[in-house]
């Protein structure tokens, strides 16, 4: 526990009693004791200090609760301050029309030093267009930290002159889905920012290769589960599912396949053997595929793994 006391009890040197100097502060108790006539100075000792111990600055900054966290997100890294529209003091009273006019001018000269050069209001709005992008898509914070981290990376190797922000916005989040093993296509990305397909995947394939990112290749078995609750299918079709992507994998079917064609095609296999059928154009509509695709991956699948299907 943290030897933090309140001030009167810091103070206490010695005893009331006998007026000995040899104290014992009993932490259990949160009480002061005389280690020689056992009279006890103080009691119910309130412990102001945290319930955490830090050894170190790395781990005082990660458990201290001070103040809102961190977050790139924001331009400064919410770390500014702002001044309100309500026009009242701290006690809630309402502020003298002298007294408005100054806090008009502090809000408006705020506002202007909050955004003072040309990187931050590339960054504001920028990472506004990546919260924006990421609320269309429904996308975790986890995604939204990741992706504004890898814009801020584009920005200071100079990577975003000569391009569009919002090309680079929507790759940088194209980019975090794939490190987070998150199952988003181009297609929806590009749909959700207003942008090309083919100016997004420009700027993704540029911003891998100019900062040097390993991208983990896409497996079928991501896709399954966005499927199976887009299409609203029971735990067990998931389960069915993921079974047969793994045999697949197991005999290298899935190998030079599209990861949507396959998952489409498990999907389907699975709906079909529960008896939760749904049709080829409800799963190719979800996964933005082809019928055609689909019908020539079911063909592989039932074939290779032997199953019985009656249509």
């Amino acid at each position: 526990m943290s030897e933090e006391f309140p001030v009167q009890s810091a103070r206490i040197q010695q005893c009331p009693e006998c007026g000995g100097g040899r104290l014992m502060r009993d932490y259990e108790c949160a009480e002061i004791v005389c280690m020689n006539c056992g009279f006890v100075v103080d009691s119910k000792i309130a412990d102001r200090g945290p319930e955490w111990r830090a050894f170190d600055h790395e781990q005082r900054a990660k458990r201290a609760r001070v103040g809102a966290p961190l977050t790139y997100t924001i331009h400064d890294k919410g770390l500014s301050t702002m001044i309100d529209w309500h026009d009242r003091d701290v006690y809630g009273r309402r502020l003298s029309p002298g007294q408005k006019a100054q806090i008009y001018r502090l809000r408006k000269w705020q506002r202007r030093i909050r955004v003072s050069d040309a990187t931050e209001r590339n960054l504001a709005f920028a990472l506004s267009e990546i919260s924006k992008i990421a609320n269309n898509l429904n996308l975790p914070k986890n995604i939204l930290e990741t992706a504004s981290v890898i814009y801020r990376k584009a920005v200071k190797e100079h990577l975003i002159r000569g391009r569009s922000i919002q090309g680079v916005t929507a790759a940088a989040i194209y980019v975090a889905c794939r490190q987070c093993k998150l199952a988003r296509t181009l297609e929806e990305i590009a749909q959700a920012s207003n942008i090309a397909k083919k100016e997004v995947g420009r700027s993704y394939r540029f911003l891998v290769k100019e900062l040097d990112y390993f991208i983990p290749p896409v497996k079928p078995s991501q896709y399954v589960t966005k499927f199976s609750s887009q299409l609203i299918m029971q735990g067990k079709v998931e389960e069915i599912a993921h079974k047969i992507i793994t045999t697949a994998q197991q005999l290298k079917l899935t190998s030079g396949r599209g990861p949507t064609g396959i998952a489409a095609a498990a999907s389907y296999i699975a709906s079909v053997l529960t008896g939760e059928r749904k049709t080829q154009r409800e799963i190719a509509e979800i996964a933005q595929v082809t019928e055609v695709t689909i019908r020539n991956r079911y063909k592989e699948l039932v074939e290779r793994l032997l199953f019985v299907i009656t249509l």
